[in-house]
């Protein structure tokens, strides 16, 4: 039955539009008003956006600082076509994800020369020239600290006005199953295996005839282009794009989420950026009636993250694992079936 689960729960989202059930204190109207639905599309592109960066992370064990460079070639690469130069969607997000591919392959090529923290700092090093870029606003196509807003006269119409929120959720929870399947698909195959080989000893990997190298920039372009899958969509539920996505606090973000929820588990890292998303919206639109510190979300977030790293090691996956001791003991306290 454990195999139908995942199943189940995406026909429950699926459908979870058409409820009109409200539920007060975690959302602000029904399911299905547009405030709540945006909430969960963006919750769902985090949720992907996680788990497509732990295929670096807790897969191949690769610490990226410059993750965000590929949401934010996402973002920005199918805003500018449809903005500026008036493409249509569906020709947009093709172009754009393959450019953010190439991109990564480029980047990948070289940062993968080196390894361990040397690793993470080139990332971080391309990752804040994209930063400076987007700020400085080359021939007004980025719209500096301001951002792009998309112009909607490119953008089909289902995807244009508050009553289409529900479409925008719906695209947002087709992208989150694109990236499940792309995943756990990697999981399945020998690539999995060997990305997992990578993590724990690469010099095994090396002695088995395998090039260490070719093996990482591999994931290293797939999660860019994951990531710029998860940057489109982004752009077209917030309506554009902003610097923010290109910012190295974008990718710590991911590393928080990641962690989270449980880094190289099959669906921590979904959990945990649906987790951080959720509380990031939900206390930033609080923190005015939130007293003293409680009224910053990084400052409850950063709580947050400490205890649980502290008493849960292994993310919100790690649970299980501690429900289970807790389990079998109560079944051995049953009286049930014993004697006097």
């Amino acid at each position: 039955m454990k195999r139908f689960v995942p199943l189940a729960v995406l026909l429950l989202a699926a459908v979870l539009p058409y409820s009109t059930v409200s539920i007060p204190g975690v959302f602000e109207g029904p399911l299905n008003s547009p405030g709540t639905l945006q909430l969960l599309a963006i919750c769902l592109v985090f949720g992907a956006l996680a788990l497509g960066y732990d295929l670096l992370f807790g897969r191949a064990g690769l610490l990226s600082f410059g993750h965000a460079l590929y949401i934010a070639a996402g973002a920005y690469g199918v805003d500018i076509l449809v903005s500026h130069y008036e493409w249509s969607l569906w020709a947009a997000v093709p172009v754009t994800v393959l450019a953010a591919a190439a991109l990564a392959a480029l980047l990948g090529s070289v940062a993968l020369r080196t390894s361990g923290i040397a690793f993470s700092m080139v990332t971080l090093a391309f990752a804040q020239v994209g930063y400076i870029l987007v700020n400085r606003d080359p021939g007004g196509l980025t719209g500096g600290e301001e951002g792009l807003p998309m112009r909607t006269g490119s953008l089909p119409d289902a995807l244009v006005g508050v009553t289409n929120t529900v479409n925008l959720y719906w695209l947002a929870l087709a992208a989150l199953v694109i990236v499940v399947l792309v995943v756990h698909t990697i999981d399945r195959a020998p690539l999995g295996r060997t990305l997992i080989g990578l993590r724990d000893d690469e010099r095994r990997i090396a002695v088995v005839g395998l090039s260490p190298y070719r093996v990482k920039l591999l994931a290293f372009v797939v999660a860019g282009a994951l990531a710029a899958v998860g940057g489109v969509v982004y752009a077209l539920v917030v309506g554009g794009a902003s610097p923010h996505v290109a910012s190295s606090d974008f990718t710590l973000a991911l590393i928080v989420m990641a962690v989270l929820g449980g880094a190289g588990t099959r669906w921590g890292a979904l959990a945990g950026g649906v987790l951080y998303a959720y509380l990031d919206q939900r206390l930033a639109r609080l923190g005015g009636s939130l007293p003293g510190p409680f009224g910053e979300p990084l400052f409850v977030l950063g709580t947050l993250f400490i205890l649980a790293v502290y008493f849960v090691p292994g993310g919100l996956a790690g649970l299980r694992t501690r429900w289970q001791p807790l389990q079998r003991a109560v079944r051995r306290r049953d009286p049930v079936g014993s004697t006097p």
